[in-house]
């Protein structure tokens, strides 16, 4: 029997139920056996939420803009419909009696709760309650030593491991360790995931999966909202226990920054990812370190440094996975990009932009996955640009369109539809 941590969040009756309840809560905190009510509280409250939604959405569209995209307008309409119940509410509590004080209250949390759940299906974030209570949990075990030269199964030139590998007496289940990756950024924590056959002796030389969030973000979003663990167990189990490292490192250096990827005034995230990150990971893991084994992927704003570290460092990463990216690394438009990294000097920015760097030069040696959502109206057309782009660069690479926007719905599914063509990129199958 399914358990009710299980449901989903995102489709099915729960989405629903929670929008008809804020319907019915909005109904009733709106209507009141009161001249006054209708003439001036409601009409007040209603103009007066409109008014902050409308500045707010200004603010974080033209002002702020922590993050490239605009607000999209179910987001506004939910946030109006919360404040709208919280100032009704608000209004009631005075001249009601005690029961109607507490129907009041209840009814403005279930708008409030009805507009986090509206929010989180229209991202796909938590897929189940279960998946919202792992927040809340540390998941990380201590990081194991770098096995000896002794230890570690070779490969023969011409083979693939799965051709030396046979799985005997491994857990079902991988590790999920925190750790810090110091350099050139000054990054949050770092996670990683280690598969089954890590614990194996003699240890195999694994692939390796640096895996990046969007913006804003954070390095645990592929734990919390991505399931990273459960996924990469699954496949793990379905190929006798090998999977990819994955990496998952910080871009960002904080939630809402954004160094766009590069070495700028901005921060030093480039560099970071392409050599701190790498090194890191060589000197503490044993991993396989032929650049066909390394792979840098990501959604959104991880999506697009993805494409950025497999042309400006392709002696380290082999194969991209682009989920959901940008046409090119942005603050919003490009003379605004241009003028915050590099000063004003588009040249500069020319110089480092993915798009014009694949115009001048060919990758032949390079393979990606370029993911876009049907519905994703403003990163569909530039997903198909930057395909398009490494296409004629000369990448071997694919186009894979998943049902649904610039949210959980395609990055998940995004990343993990992907490893069957990882995995035979990096020998785990034949």
């Amino acid at each position: 029997m399914l358990s009710p941590l299980d449901l989903s969040l995102i489709n099915g009756p729960i989405p629903k139920a929670a929008t008809v309840a804020a319907a019915v809560a909005l109904t009733y905190l709106a209507i009141r056996k009161n001249r006054t009510w209708w003439v001036r509280v409601l009409p007040i409250v209603v103009l007066a939420c409109a008014l902050v939604v409308t500045a707010l959405t200004l603010v974080v569209n033209h002002l702020w803009k922590p993050w490239p995209e605009p607000l999209p307008i179910i987001l506004m309409v939910w946030l109006g419909a919360a404040l709208v119940a919280l100032a009704l509410a608000v209004a009631r509590l005075r001249p009601s009696r005690w029961y109607g004080r507490v129907l009041s209250v209840v009814a403005a949390i279930v708008v409030l709760g009805s507009a986090v759940t509206a929010t989180n299906a229209f991202y796909g974030q938590y897929p189940t309650a279960r998946a919202v209570l792992q927040v809340f949990h540390n998941p990380s075990v201590d990081l194991p030593d770098t096995a000896p030269p002794s230890d570690v199964l070779e490969v023969p030139e011409g083979k693939k491991l799965v051709d030396v590998w046979t799985a005997t007496g491994l857990l079902d289940k991988g590790t999920l360790s925190e750790v810090t990756i110091p350099g050139a950024l000054k990054a949050r924590p770092a996670w990683i995931y280690l598969p089954p056959a890590y614990a194996a002796k003699p240890r195999p030389r694994l692939p390796v999966v640096v895996l990046l969030a969007g913006q804003p973000g954070s390095p645990r979003d592929w734990y919390d909202a991505g399931g990273i663990v459960d996924n990469m167990d699954a496949f793990a189990r379905a190929h006798n226990g090998l999977a990819p490292i994955v990496v998952m490192a910080d871009s960002l250096g904080a939630t809402t920054a954004n160094p766009l990827c590069l070495d700028s005034k901005l921060g030093q995230s480039e560099t970071y990812l392409a050599k701190d990150v790498p090194a890191w990971i060589k000197d503490r893991l044993t991993v396989d370190e032929r650049r066909e084994s390394w792979t840098i992927a990501g959604f959104s704003h991880g999506g697009t440094c993805a494409v950025q570290l497999a042309v400006r460092a392709p002696d380290v990463y082999g194969n991209f996975i682009d989920i959901s990216g940008q046409r090119e690394p942005t603050l919003g438009t490009r003379e605004e990009t241009v003028k915050a990294a590099f000063g004003g000097d588009a040249a500069a920015f020319a110089r480092v932009n993915p798009l014009d760097i694949l115009a001048r030069e060919k990758f032949p040696r390079t393979a990606g996955v370029v993911v876009a959502g049907t519905n994703d109206a403003q990163y569909r057309p530039a997903d198909a640009e930057v395909f398009e782009a490494c296409r004629k660069a000369g990448m071997d690479v694919q186009w894979k369109e998943l049902p649904g926007g610039h949210d959980w719905n395609v990055w998940r599914p995004g990343l993990y539809s992907s490893l069957p063509w990882l995995a035979q990129r990096t020998g785990l199958v034949r």
